[in-house]
């Protein structure tokens, strides 16, 4: 299945944008429900209700959600930063906390 195939059978997520935070409570990133971004949004909210924070394990099912994307986003680093945040949590294994708003 490719990424927009896969992203049909995640639920819908409300909201304006969807904030990461680290452990401290820094913010690390903001990904705004907008054309775009609007299906990175929609992964990382689904990750967030599932998992309750974007760990390893979330981390893992994120990049199979993109599918071709991630793929990509391996071979060309920056090109796909939500996917490179994913990428490097599988590596680091510091979860984030997603926060709607």
């Amino acid at each position: 299945m490719t990424f927009a195939d896969i992203l049909k059978t995640l639920p819908e997520a409300a909201g304006e944008k969807l904030v990461l935070t680290d452990a401290a409570g820094a913010e690390v990133a903001t990904i705004a429900n907008a054309p775009g971004t609007a299906g990175s949004f929609r992964v990382y909210a689904y990750l967030a209700q599932k998992y309750g924070a974007i760990d390893a394990e979330a981390a893992a099912e994120g990049l199979a959600i993109y599918a071709e994307h991630a793929q990509d986003a391996s071979a060309h680093p920056g090109k796909h930063p939500n996917i490179d945040r994913l990428l490097a949590l599988m590596l680091d294994g510091r979860p984030l906390t997603a926060r709607i708003l």
